[in-house]
C-alpha cells in the first residue's frame, strides 16, 4: 500500500483542526512521497497544504507533480504563491511548469516571478524559445561554473557554494572561458581524489561529448546512453555552453518517447496526458481516426474478395481458409515491423542496413513459411473432400503470404524513416491490413497455378 493512501486521511483531518502543525507531520518525509500524498488529495486540499509550506520545502514536491496536478493546484492558489515556488524549482522543471499552464495564467505567474526572482523569469522566457522537445528546453541552466586557471580546492568550494542555493545533484564542475565557451570539464571524483592546491587544468577532461540546443530530445537521450553520461552540456555552435541536461530529465524523456511508441504501436495518435486525464472527446479523436483509416483498408480487402469470388466459388471449402491464411501475414508483418521499429529508435537499425534486413526477413519469412506451411498442408488433409492440390496451394500460399508478411513489416519502417515520419506510424494494425489484402491476391495466384484443371473445369480464366 502507497504510503500516500496511510497518510491521506490524517493529512486531511489536520488540515481542517490544525493546518500550521501540518509541516510536523512531512518534515521526514521524501519529496516524492509526499508529491504522491499531494496527489491523493483534493485540488483544494493541495493548494491550502502548499500554500501553508515554505517556498523551499513546497518547490522540491511541486515539481515531482504531473503536469495535470500542477495546473489544478496552480488555478487554486494566489499567483505570487505559485511564483514564489517557482523561484525555489529547479530551471528546467519551472520552464516545464510553465509550458504547461494555459497561457494566460503563465503570464500572470511570470509577472509575478519577475517581481519575486528576476533572474528565474529570465531563465523560464531563455528555456522556452526552444521547441518544448528539444534539447534546449530540456536543459538546467543551473551548473557548476569556474575559471580553468583555478585550483581544485577553489572549484570544490564553488561546488560547496551552488549545493547551499540549489537542490539539483551536482556531477560535474566545469570551465569556462572568458567568453562562456567551454573549456573542459571534471567529475565530483577527480576533485575529490586531487589534492587542493592542484591546478584545475590538470585534471580537466577537454574531450567533451555535447549536444546542440535544437536536437531532439531523443536523439540526446541516445546520445547518452551511448557514451554512458550521467550529464550532458548543451553547447552552441560557437563553443558557448548554454546549460546542461541531468539524466533524471532523460529518464523521462525515455518514458514519454516508449509510451508514444506503444500507443502508435498500438493504432492511437499519441496521448498528450493519462489515460483518465485525457477527455472522452479527446480519445474519439486519437482513436477514431486511425480507426477509420484501418476501416477503409479493410475496404480493399473485400473489393478482393468480391473481385475473385469466381475462385472461391470453383473452390469447395476456399473461404474456409482465408482467415487462418491473412491472419498468418499479418501475424508475420507484426512481428517484423515491432523489430524493425525497436531497432530503428534504439540506433540498431539504420536506413543503410535495409539490404541487409531485406535479405534476413526474406529468409527468416521462408523457413517460417514453410514450417507453418506443412502444418496447413496437414489441417487440409485432415478433410478429405478438399483434395492433395487444395492442400498444396495452401502451403504454398502460406509460404508466400509469411515471407510477405515479414518483408513488408521490416521494409515500411524503414521507408517511413527516410521520409522523416514517425517509424511507428506502421502499426500492427496497418501492416495487418496491407497483408490482408496481398495475402487474398497470393492465394488465389498460387490457387490458378496449383488448381488450373479445377478452375477451368468452372470456367474460370
Amino acid at each position: 500500500m502507497r504510503l500516500a493512501s496511510l497518510l491521506g486521511p490524517d493529512v486531511k483531518q489536520l488540515l481542517k483542526e490544525d493546518p500550521d502543525q501540518i509541516r510536523e507531520l512531512l518534515d521526514e518525509m521524501h519529496a516524492e512521497d509526499l508529491a504522491d500524498l499531494i496527489a491523493e488529495l483534493g485540488p483544494d486540499e493541495a493548494a491550502q497544504l502548499l500554500a501553508r509550506m515554505p517556498a523551499e520545502d513546497a518547490a522540491p514536491i511541486f515539481e515531482r507533480l504531473e503536469e495535470h496536478e500542477q495546473e489544478e493546484i496552480a488555478e487554486l492558489m494566489p499567483p505570487a504563491s505559485v511564483a514564489q515556488i517557482a523561484s525555489e524549482m529547479a530551471p528546467d522543471d519551472r520552464a516545464d511548469l510553465f509550458s504547461a499552464l494555459p497561457p494566460a495564467m503563465g503570464e500572470e505567474i511570470l509577472d509575478q516571478l519577475e517581481r519575486v526572482d528576476p533572474e528565474a523569469a529570465e531563465d523560464v522566457r531563455e528555456l522556452e524559445k526552444w521547441p518544448e522537445t528539444s534539447a534546449g528546453h530540456l536543459m538546467t541552466t543551473a551548473y557548476v561554473a569556474v575559471p580553468p586557471q583555478v585550483s581544485v580546492g577553489t572549484a570544490i568550494e564553488a561546488v560547496r557554494v551552488h549545493a547551499e542555493n540549489h537542490h539539483e545533484n551536482i556531477y560535474n564542475v566545469y570551465a569556462l572561458d572568458t567568453q562562456d565557451k567551454l573549456v573542459g570539464i571534471a567529475s565530483l571524483r577527480d576533485l575529490l581524489l586531487a589534492g587542493p592546491n592542484q591546478p584545475l587544468l590538470e585534471v580537466l577532461t577537454t574531450n567533451i561529448i555535447t549536444v546542440e540546443p535544437d536536437l531532439d530530445q531523443e536523439e540526446v537521450a541516445r546520445r547518452m546512453a551511448k557514451y554512458d553520461l550521467n550529464v550532458m552540456p548543451v553547447v552552441e555552435a560557437s563553443g558557448v555552453i548554454l546549460g546542461v541536461i541531468t539524466i533524471d530529465d532523460i529518464v523521462d524523456v525515455l518514458t514519454q518517447e516508449q509510451t508514444e511508441d506503444v500507443q502508435r504501436l498500438g493504432g492511437v495518435e499519441p496521448l498528450e496526458g493519462g489515460y483518465f486525464q485525457t477527455g472522452f472527446v479527446e480519445f474519439i479523436k486519437k482513436r477514431g481516426f486511425w480507426l477509420l483509416v484501418l476501416f477503409f483498408g479493410e475496404f480493399f480487402t473485400q473489393t478482393a474478395l468480391r473481385h475473385y469470388d469466381p475462385v472461391f466459388d470453383a473452390i469447395h471449402g476456399a473461404a474456409y481458409y482465408v482467415p487462418l491464411l491473412i491472419s498468418a501475414g499479418g501475424n508475420s508483418g507484426s512481428q517484423s515491423s515491432t523489430l524493425i521499429i525497436r531497432g530503428l529508435a534504439v540506433g540498431d537499425v539504420k536506413f543503410r542496413d535495409w539490404p541487409r534486413v531485406f535479405v534476413r526477413e526474406l529468409a527468416i519469412g521462408f523457413v517460417m513459411g514453410l514450417g507453418l506451411g506443412l502444418v496447413g498442408f496437414g489441417r487440409v488433409l485432415m478433410y478429405p473432400e478438399q483434395g492433395l492440390s487444395f492442400a498444396i496451394t495452401v502451403g504454398v500460399t502460406i509460404i508466400g503470404i509469411v515471407t510477405t508478411g515479414c518483408t513488408v513489416g521490416s521494409m515500411l519502417p524503414i521507408l517511413l524513416k527516410r521520409l522523416g515520419l514517425d517509424p511507428a506510424t506502421s502499426s500492427t494494425p496497418f501492416i495487418a491490413s496491407l497483408v490482408d489484402v496481398l495475402g487474398i491476391i497470393i492465394f488465389v495466384q498460387c490457387a490458378k497455378i496449383v488448381m488450373s484443371a479445377v478452375l477451368a473445369a468452372h470456367g474460370v480464366p
